[in-house]
């Protein structure tokens, strides 16, 4: 049997780059210096809302330290031992982000059904003051990190978990402003399960996208079977098996393919590469591909662009 290999390989944006990066240290100055002045407001007015709040915040910061240290290990050159690098790690650090705020936000609802059944007293002025500070720190980090967030799955992550903390500053606001007014001190452990609630949901599809990488799924937007399809359409390809696409991280796209060559065709084994490469990449936006070529013969009647109506093939000797 004849085998031809091809491997394109191209630069790709894995949304690792210096400019990400700087907004992800300026995010990492405000996020911090917050989380722990935010931490120590908690601990003095006794509110529950400015606890989760600040445990947002703290899970912010985490998430913005792994990022970085994601970025950084994903420019790493390949090696003998790791042959696509460390940009995978970018995908461990989304996944235990989002477990981290699982984690979280469970502990909120168990410490406001508490809190429920036995009110605390809430200093409400420096409750809304630190929210307030909050709110505008939140912001700013959110104008720092929305460009880089549509590249990078890691910086995504982080840019939801900052956006879900400016939500919460601006609840904490609102159930201080409450209790001030009306003296109503429930408002505060409401606040705090709506906060938990409403990250909930985005954090379960940062974790599930997260973890369909890992287990190399095929990337959004790719159905496999079209891209089968129109392989198989290429003329002189007679048909394609052990067919894989999937993602090393945030943007890199990977496949690999068996292509059936019809050995009778006209077309060189070169041409037809170049073909089925070029297809791939322009109608699919996938510029990593692994081929190999296998000659086979069809009979008269072989449909190129659906190979089983023509039975089985018979392998060139």
């Amino acid at each position: 049997m004849d085998h031809t290999h091809t491997h394109a390989g191209h630069t790709h944006d894995h949304g690792i780059a210096h400019a990400p990066e700087r907004a992800l240290r300026w995010a990492l100055v405000l996020s911090g210096g917050f989380t722990l002045a935010e931490v120590a407001g908690a601990w003095l007015t006794q509110s529950l809302a400015l606890l989760s709040d600040a445990a947002h915040m703290f899970t912010d910061t985490a998430a913005l330290v792994i990022a970085l240290v994601a970025m950084r290990l994903g420019r790493r050159s390949a090696d003998a031992k790791r042959t696509f690098g460390y940009a995978r790690f970018e995908i461990l650090a989304a996944a235990f982000n989002a477990s981290v705020l699982f984690i979280v936000a469970v502990y909120i609802l168990s410490e406001a059904i508490e809190r429920l059944r036995h009110p605390a007293t809430v200093a409400a002025t420096p409750m809304m003051l630190l929210a307030a500070l909050g709110l505008a720190v939140n912001l700013a980090a959110m104008r720092l990190l929305r460009g880089a967030s549509a590249s990078s799955l890691n910086v995504h992550g982080a840019y939801l978990e900052v956006w879900s903390d400016m939500l919460g500053s601006l609840g904490v606001l609102v159930a201080g402003a409450t209790i001030a007014w009306t003296g109503w001190t429930p408002i505060d452990p409401i606040v705090a399960v709506a906060i938990s609630l409403w990250i909930l949901p985005r954090t379960w599809g940062l974790l599930k996208e997260s973890v369909h990488i890992l287990l190399e799924g095929v990337p959004a937007g790719i159905d496999i079977a079209a891209v089968a399809a129109a392989v198989r359409a290429v003329p002189g390809v007679a048909g394609v098996h052990d067919l894989h696409v999937w993602s090393v991280t945030s943007g890199r796209v990977m496949l690999t393919a068996h292509i059936e060559r019809d050995a009778t065709a006209e077309y060189s084994d070169s041409a037809t590469l170049a073909a089925v490469r070029g297809l791939i990449e322009h109608r699919f936006g996938i510029v990593h591909t692994t081929l190999q070529l296998e000659h086979v013969v069809c009979a008269t009647e072989c449909v190129l662009a659906n190979p089983a109506a023509a039975g089985p093939a018979r392998t060139a000797g």
